[in-house]
């Protein structure tokens, strides 16, 4: 496969975060030249009331805003930024002002595809897998609103891909009404994400696709490894590729869900702005193990933004 080399951006605005990476790309490896992260919690509400509120929308636009200063520092003449893909998935699909959020999104300068929770997945697929070639993976993104869940091995099709409406935020809304959560709520939760994602892992096993490794994408995964780190200041470096058992996860999930959310968000590792979510995120990453019956998963920081890029770079 042939790519074209030269200097890529990707902003991604899922419900909970909206980050920008931007890239060089030289004969499809990809050296990170600036990256920006921040929680803008686009997704607050949708699920009840089916529509993004201008509040945060407006917080949005204003972290877009910062972005845009960010790519007019890394493009020069001798490094232009070639293209800017932009692309927005879960809050933005199910909301039915979806279509006026782009709009706003167009008047900063930014054109953006609200994408299906299929290509999410395929793109997530794409920018994980590219660092574990000639392995059985199950690659697992789980958002704001969203988990997308593929099986394959990289460059070739994905074996299974399905995105699930089951989403840290969504959860959150739906059944965590308590501060700490109960046990009968987290029961309820868990009950209703095996009841929706037992048959994809069915239809593997009906394939014998066999996992060789569990791959995770996201905030809640790569969490995971700062908390049992406790690192003060987030390093990528140490996140990147690390291994998570199984037992290390509950153990971690049952100390923050017995925690209020003023005591989770001094967690050390944690980013406080996720503390609001974090344990619906781990309910269901727990989830997603237990039904692929894996005994542990390796954090990725490499995912959909690492697909949008090397997708774009792509030549035909």
């Amino acid at each position: 496969m042939a790519y074209r080399n030269g200097r890529f951006a990707a902003l991604d605005i899922g419900t909970v975060t909206c980050r920008l990476l931007v890239v060089d790309v030289d004969a499809g490896r990809i050296r990170e030249v600036a990256k920006e992260y921040a929680i803008t919690d686009l997704g607050v509400g949708v699920d009840a009331t089916g529509r993004l509120s201008q509040e945060a929308i407006e917080r949005v636009l204003s972290t877009v805003d910062r972005y845009r200063e960010v790519l007019v520092r890394n493009d020069g003449p001798a490094h232009p930024v070639e293209r800017l893909i932009a692309m927005a998935t879960s809050a933005s699909r199910d909301a039915e002002n979806g279509a006026d959020f782009v709009r706003q999104l167009a008047e900063h300068g930014v054109s953006l595809a609200v994408i299906p929770g299929e290509r999410e997945a395929q793109l997530t697929f794409v920018g994980a897998s590219s660092d574990f070639p000639g392995e059985n993976l199950l690659v697992v993104d789980i958002g704001g609103g969203s988990t997308e869940i593929v099986a394959g091995r990289f460059g070739k099709g994905p074996v299974a891909a399905r995105s699930f409406d089951i989403g840290c935020r969504r959860v959150t809304e739906r059944f965590f009404r308590d501060d700490p959560p109960t046990a009968a709520q987290i029961g309820q939760a868990r009950s209703w994400m095996r009841e929706a994602m037992a048959s994809y892992f069915a239809d593997l096993a009906d394939r014998g696709f066999a996992v060789d490794r569990v791959v995770a994408v996201a905030g809640t995964a790569t969490s995971v490894v700062a908390i049992r780190e406790a690192m003060e200041v987030y390093d990528s470096s140490r996140v990147h590729r690390a291994r998570v058992t199984a037992a290390e996860l509950q153990a971690i999930e049952r100390r923050l869900a017995a925690e209020t959310l003023a005591e989770r968000a001094c967690t050390v590792g944690l980013d406080p702005k996720r503390a609001g979510v974090i344990v619906a995120g781990l309910v269901i990453l727990e989830e997603v193990l237990a039904l692929a019956g894996a005994e542990a998963y390796t954090a990725s920081e490499s995912d959909i933004l690492h697909g949008m890029i090397l997708e774009a770079a792509r030549e035909e």
